[in-house]
């Protein structure tokens, strides 16, 4: 995507390995990844002013999992390693790594030595993440402890002759306070990079191997309104213009009047030119949905079915060559591609049949993260509402239906959510909160509305603060507002008695309830 990249990041199957990309983007330095069957050949071609080895879910010292030609220690080009990474070094370099007597997961008071180039202006304690079963036993010839905590006795470590650096935890994660210091320290003062990634690069690049990669051919977009795919729109209108042709599918999955705000949007081409077509499923994908009760299968099935139309739709069309959709670097690795482990299938990297009767699957998101989608938005002067727009997943409401999907369910949902979007406005917290929504759980409990026993369901508010929507904590509603929403939902709403708050982070939940 890239020509300048400074900074290989190697991906050892880890879930948090776009992130590390993403944070040395943050500073202006350009990042890609690569799978570690990457050749020594390659990366000397690629010629990067530093390297960084992500975490991963594997133990270095069973046979099978994966490493990387120890030749890499002789380019001489900075090495960060991190978690796996940092194990995989000590390995590969001669040193002991094992299991745990005691296991670390989350928050970590960690001693650093804040006189090395690492750790400079962090202060000698600080708060680390860290996610391990075995950790570093016995250093590798040349290197020294630079960090540990009370449970682990090398949390860091390097050798300053070969320029090579490793920390056990995991600096890319918010939870880690300096961990941007970490970064910044490594990109500039050891890697001496230079600060010239900008999203206009990113959206010129685009726009020209879109037009290189698509030619004469005709394009089929997967448009949900939502800013993903109004983004991948807008910048295959620039690139192919009329050779476009946008189809949004109503699932029936959609917020409330969703489906009319998204064609007074776009039918009425009030952004770029654009052939635009809609289509009325609902009823076709809640009888696809019928009895399934498995988030998995529900993501599934959402997907395969959103495919048949489009290839149903192309063939009413005439020739098409490629399908374009609004898949992000958080849809990828947590549909477990790439090597790392599924979390969750996402309905536009998961579910696709085995054939499809397009040539390519177009995909110019890929590669960037939801907040640097939305600064891609703005590069292309698409509005603020739409920019800032809610995430909302591909699979809609049917992944926070929880349990069997029907039309009953989803209009008690549709009207609770919209009460609770409503309200958290009206209070002006929507600036302050980076995702919210209501879930309909598959539990009913007894209730009581005036002299009336009632058995209905119960509802889930969540409401997430996050920069990456890779980690996330829990946002802080005030209470008085929580039970003016609570009470507006159960007054309003037929079908709910009682409302609950998760205030579950992301790990160890999700953002999505399914």
């Amino acid at each position: 995507m890239n020509n300048n990249i400074q900074i290989i990041v190697i991906d050892f199957g880890g879930q948090y390995n776009q992130l590390i990309a993403r944070r040395v983007r943050d500073f202006g330095v350009y990042a890609e990844i690569f799978p570690h069957s990457i050749s020594i050949d390659e990366i000397k071609k690629i010629s990067p002013k530093g390297i960084i080895f992500t975490g991963g879910p594997n133990s270095v010292n069973d046979e099978k999992s994966p490493t990387i030609d120890k030749k890499i220690f002789d380019l001489h080009i900075p090495i960060l390693g991190i978690c796996y990474g940092a194990q995989l070094i000590t390995k590969l370099c001669g040193g002991k790594v094992s299991i745990c007597e005691k296991s670390e997961y989350g928050h970590s008071d960690t001693f650093v030595n804040n006189k090395t180039v690492l750790f400079n202006n962090i202060p000698d304690m600080t708060t680390t993440f860290m996610s391990h079963t075995e950790q570093i036993f016995e250093l590798p010839n040349g290197f020294e402890i630079i960090s540990h905590t009370d449970n682990c006795k090398i949390a860091g470590m390097q050798n300053i002759n070969k320029n090579i650096y490793a920390v056990q935890f995991h600096p890319e994660v918010k939870h880690t306070i300096y961990g941007d210091k970490i970064f910044y320290n490594f990109i500039y003062d050891i890697c001496k990079c230079e600060n010239n990634w900008e999203m206009k690069n990113f959206l010129n690049k685009s726009i020209s191997e879109l037009k290189n990669t698509i030619a004469d051919g005709k394009v089929l977009c997967a448009l949900s309104g939502g800013v993903d795919s109004s983004v991948v729109a807008t910048l295959l209108s620039k690139a192919i213009g009329k050779n476009l042709t946008c189809v949004f599918v109503n699932h029936g999955l959609l917020r409330l009047n969703e489906e009319k705000e998204v064609c007074k949007l776009f039918d009425n081409n009030n952004l770029y030119p654009m052939n635009f077509i809609y289509i009325d499923a609902h009823k076709r994908f809640l009888e696809k949905l019928k009895n399934v009760t498995e988030p998995e299968q529900k993501r599934k099935i959402i997907g395969s079915e959103f495919i048949k139309i489009f290839e149903e739709e192309a063939k009413k069309i005439g020739q098409v060559d490629f399908l374009a959709q609004g898949t992000i670097y958080p849809d990828v690795i947590e549909s477990g591609l790439n090597g790392s482990s599924t979390i969750k299938s996402h309905h536009n990297v998961g579910g696709l049949p085995d054939v499809i009767d397009f040539k390519q699957i177009i995909e110019p998101l890929r590669l960037l993260f939801k907040d640097e989608v939305r600064k891609l938005g703005k590069e292309l002067s698409l509005p603020d509402e739409l920019v800032n727009r809610q995430p909302f997943p591909g699979p809609g409401l049917g992944i926070r239906v929880i349990g069997e999907v029907t039309e009953e369910k989803l209009d008690i949902l549709k009207q609770a959510d919209y009460i609770y979007l409503q309200e958290i406005k009206k209070a002006a917290l929507d600036k302050n909160i980076n995702q919210y929504y209501a879930a309909l759980t598959n539990m009913k409990t007894v209730g009581v509305m005036g002299d009336f026993r009632t058995y209905n369901y119960a509802l889930v508010l969540r409401a997430v603060v996050t920069d990456d929507f890779m980690t996330a904590t829990a946002y802080d509603i005030p209470y008085d507002i929580l039970q003016k929403i609570m009470n507006r939902i159960v007054n309003e709403v037929k079908g709910i008695n009682r409302v609950f708050y998760d205030l579950t982070s992301k790990p160890p939940g999700t953002i999505e309830m399914e």
